[in-house]
């Protein structure tokens, strides 16, 4: 019986410190750097944000927030690295929307719900369509036109297999009436080079990647998406301005911030509302608005319902294309 009370005791007790360590752990949280993991090669919008906002945490929290270009596979091999990471706050993920996207194209290896914990939300963006300086075209309706008279003649680039850019243009051909060929570069860096070297004819980009270019006379900007134009491009009408209603309209999960599922209520609750700390200054919110991002912020709760209303709606999405004959070539 002695025995048996002396190891209850044992068990209780290493319960107890089992607890207060885990718990002195999260109230320090962070002690060491946290990895914040991109699924696309730097250069391209999701590298910016990441410095943008991996700048102001690690300047807040006293640890450096490190960002890790993990491109390829459509985001899927970042995303796997974080899914299967320790759910303790330090190896973290900036994702946009094709963190939702991709997984209803490619085979995952984790599902893009329930395998992670969403944290918060940094900024939103369009995307612009650009073409190579060396197609005549300068408008909308004479670049469809143009393309109508060359089916399956140009190609597009797009930083991933079943990115947000892929199904833009899929959604862009089948509305438009045109045929265009998939050309899949790691990250919007690369495609965005490729584009301005003349190796691919048109592109999808975001605006903060893509206005640069345009502003340097290296691209052409035909049409943004979106109700309004963009700052950066202010001669750039958008697709409804242009006659195409209603293109790419939804309502896409912005980037954020996620980790493997798990994470700690207190963790989560301590970079959430350090985000939205300085997301609430004006300096931090014009070094967004600069590079053509717009600020959103979001709990942890509303940045999970974006998650999953952009999941579905890519679920139906896709579907509804493929009835119809589109064919996502991977």
């Amino acid at each position: 019986m002695r025995i048996a009370r002396a190891f209850a005791r044992t068990v209780t007790l290493g319960a107890l410190v089992a607890f207060t360590t885990s718990a002195s752990a999260q109230q320090d949280y962070p002690n060491k750097p946290v990895r914040l993991v991109s699924g696309y090669a730097p250069g391209g919008t999701t590298s910016l944000v990441g410095r943008i906002i991996g700048q102001k945490l690690s300047e807040s929290l006293g640890q450096q927030f490190i960002l890790d270009n993990r491109p390829g596979g459509g985001t899927l091999i970042g995303g796997e690295i974080v899914a299967r990471a320790a759910p303790d706050g330090y190896t973290l993920m900036l994702v946009d929307s094709v963190h939702v996207l991709a997984p209803v194209l490619l085979k995952a290896p984790f599902d893009p719900i329930k395998d992670f914990t969403p944290i918060g939300t940094v900024a939103a963006t369009e995307l612009v369509l650009l073409l190579h300086p060396s197609l005549p075209p300068n408008n909308l309706s004479e670049f469809l036109a143009y393309a109508k008279a060359r089916p399956g003649k140009i190609n597009y680039a797009t930083p991933a297999l079943g990115g947000s850019q892929h199904l833009a243009t899929e959604i862009f051909n089948i509305t438009t009436g045109i045929q265009t060929q998939h050309i899949p570069y790691k990250g919007a860096g690369p495609a965005l080079i490729a584009l301005v070297a003349g190796e691919v004819n048109m592109f999808f980009a975001t605006t903060s990647t893509g206005a640069p270019h345009v502003q340097a006379g290296k691209l052409k900007a035909i049409a943004i998406t979106g109700t309004q134009r963009s700052a950066l491009l202010p001669q750039t009408p958008t697709f409804e301005e242009s006659g195409v209603k209603n293109f790419y309209n939804h309502k896409r999960p912005p980037f954020g911030i996620i980790g493997p599922a798990g994470i700690p209520k207190p963790i989560v609750d301590k970079l959430a509302g350090e985000m939205a700390k300085h997301l609430a200054t004006p300096e931090f919110r014009d070094s967004l608005t600069k590079i053509g991002l717009d600020p959103v912020t979001n709990t942890p709760a509303q940045y999970a319902d974006l998650l999953k209303s952009g999941h579905a709606w890519n679920i139906n999405t896709i579907a509804l294309l493929k009835k119809r004959g589109v064919k996502f070539d991977f």
